[in-house]
């Protein structure tokens, strides 16, 4: 059965607490807090507010921007909310993009190259700390002294890392390395700093399954993939609902009805799609953003109700 995560951030406490509980009633897997400093909430903080009004669904970071996030804090983050929420925590990394969190911190973003490094240098420490190793790195990109968690612990024997990632050399390492794969289609970052590129055609997605497979091909079973939904419509029209972002884009409206980095059309149209995305791109796991809580809730009960029948 695919399983949709939601993808949000606090504005105020009463409404964050009040998506926490509908997100849990709906049947989504897991509330992901964004994680960029400067323009959204610490999402660990957010989160462990949601899990004292909850009690099932997972709760991560969606995802760290680990160019930025230093290990240890990011691990004693993890393992804290973890412990309150009675062992729901997930981990969520990426290289990150935004040149402005890195001058936030004193530092310049480094070029692609640097930020994989980074990334991956720093996702073992911290997967490696949240075993209750001690680490010990010293590259040009990351260093750390004997540092050790002592506590808090975690409460899962391993918290499921989820590698976001469009770069091929992440998508590869993530491949041999991740719990899950998440999927955003997004290539070179746009001059405002915050936008991208789309890789959403055909071949350009096939290419990126194919380095994931390729990091995978040692493992038994390939780690599960997700998609970053941008977009979700329910409606009568999809043509019509799809026709300004696909010239946004410069897909066609067909190219881009058939990513699975939207769901547009009807109820039957979107349990359709994400079956055909399971098909055609072994595609089983969906992150959405906050305004389709609402419509999505009968597609969700739809493919919870078909999975009990199967």
């Amino acid at each position: 059965m695919a399983t949709f995560s939601l993808q949000s951030t606090p504005t105020d406490g009463a409404s964050w607490l009040d998506l926490a509980r509908r997100a849990e009633a709906a049947g989504f897997d897991a509330l992901l807090a964004a994680d960029h400093p400067g323009s959204c909430g610490n999402p660990f903080v957010a989160l462990a507010a949601a899990a004292a009004v909850t009690s099932t669904i997972g709760l991560g970071s969606y995802v760290s921007n680990l160019g930025v996030r230093e290990p240890m804090l990011l691990a004693t983050d993890v393992a804290t909310l973890d412990l309150v929420s009675g062992g729901r925590a997930r981990l969520g990394v990426g290289a990150g993009h935004t040149p402005a969190e890195w001058r936030a911190v004193g530092r310049e973003r480094p070029d692609v190259a640097g930020r994989v490094r980074r990334c991956v240098a720093a996702t073992e420490a911290v997967r490696a700390l949240l075993d209750g190793e001690e680490v010990t790195v010293d590259t040009p990109g990351l260093t750390v002294h004997a540092a050790k968690l002592e506590s808090p612990r975690p409460v899962q024997d391993r918290i499921p890392l989820t590698v976001g990632a469009s770069n091929s050399t992440l998508l590869r390492w993530a491949g041999a390395q991740a719990d899950v794969v998440g999927l955003a289609g997004l290539g070179r970052t746009l001059a405002d700093g915050h936008m991208h590129e789309t890789r959403w055609r055909a071949d350009e997605i096939e290419a990126q399954l194919a380095c994931v497979a390729a990091g995978a091909a040692g493992r038994a079973e390939p780690p599960p993939l997700e998609a970053l939904v941008q977009r979700v419509v329910v409606t009568d029209d999809a043509e019509a609902a799809a026709a300004e972002l696909a010239e946004r884009t410069g897909l066609t409206v067909a190219e881009l009805l058939a990513a699975p980095f939207v769901l547009i059309g009807t109820e039957d149209e979107i349990v359709a799609a994400v079956a055909e995305h399971e098909r055609r791109w072994g595609i089983t796991r969906f992150v959405v953003r906050t305004d389709a809580l609402d419509p999505l809730a009968p597609v969700l009960s739809r493919l919870s109700t078909e999975a009990t029948r199967s």
